[in-house]
């Protein structure tokens, strides 16, 4: 079963998705749901997906396992949750027992603060998810990775995946410390990595596959193929190219590995993670 590890779905509400003004976002300004997706995935013969919260809301968690209530392509939900809150237990306990409710997100990337991941209030409701049998995806910039490597140390038997390779600089060409930084928490064993979200890291009108191959070696070596899962970020990712663009860039990169790494990069390895089936 080949599963697209990331991706979105919203309707459009410029108030609640203040991120997607000006020109350059227009392609984004309008409903993104299921039916949008399925019609994607078919192209690249892939069968379904792990939808991620896109609101920093309650409401947004509900509404995503109604989706996914509805559609089974959608394999689980990795939703939103005020982890740093004093009420998180009961946020977490309105969730936790649906079964495709299998995972948190926190924008951390949008944190003035660098060290906010590791604040003594986000540490707190992050220890809660272990015993709900619950993931926590990290979304971070590079410049939050020192922090992250703390954090991810700090909760050895949590399972945890790091989206979109940490945002790296790549239509700069910066490699480092990014990639001395992806090693260091690539030792960490509770964590895995998304092959997501590139192609918005590059020059989004004259962007080519080798661009991206040095920091696709890196986590590649890093992680290994058992902890790699592959995914587009769409619909954010039409911003620099088709779904199907943008997948291919995964498919060509694995191309000459052997079936049965694909299967786990292209599926295996994230249903394991999460849990679904």
């Amino acid at each position: 079963m080949k599963i697209d590890a990331h991706q979105h779905f919203w309707i459009y509400d410029q108030q609640q998705y203040p991120w997607m003004d000006g020109d350059r976002m227009a392609p984004l300004r309008g409903d993104k749901l299921p039916v949008d997706l399925a019609a994607e995935q078919a192209r690249v013969g892939f069968d379904g997906s792990i939808v991620v919260q896109a609101r920093q809301s309650l409401e947004e968690s509900r509404w995503l396992l109604e989706l996914a209530d509805a559609d089974d392509r959608i394999k689980g939900v990795v939703g939103w949750v005020d982890l740093g809150s004093k009420s998180v237990a009961d946020e977490l306990a309105q969730f936790a027992n649906h079964p495709k409710f299998v995972g948190v997100r926190h924008v951390v990337q949008d944190e003035p603060d660098d060290r906010f991941i590791v604040g003594e209030d986000f540490m707190r409701g992050v220890a809660m998810l272990k015993d709900l049998e619950l993931t926590y995806d990290i979304l971070i910039f590079p410049k939050q990775l020192p922090a992250s490597i703390e954090f991810a140390r700090a909760f050895p038997e949590q399972p945890f995946v790091l989206d979109h390779i940490a945002k790296p600089l790549i239509k700069d060409g910066v490699i480092s410390p990014w990639d001395e930084q992806i090693r260091e928490l690539a030792t960490l064993p509770n964590v895995m990595c998304k092959v997501s979200g590139m192609v918005t890291e590059a020059d989004w009108s004259d962007w080519k596959p080798e661009d991206f191959t040095p920091y696709l070696d890196v986590v590649v070596e890093a992680f290994g193929e058992d902890r790699l899962m592959v995914g587009t970020d769409w619909p954010v990712c039409i911003l620099a190219g088709s779904y199907e663009r943008g997948m291919n860039l995964g498919t060509g990169y694995f191309s000459g590995y052997s079936e049965e790494a694909k299967a786990k990069i292209f599926g295996g390895n994230c249903l394991k993670f999460y849990g679904v089936a």
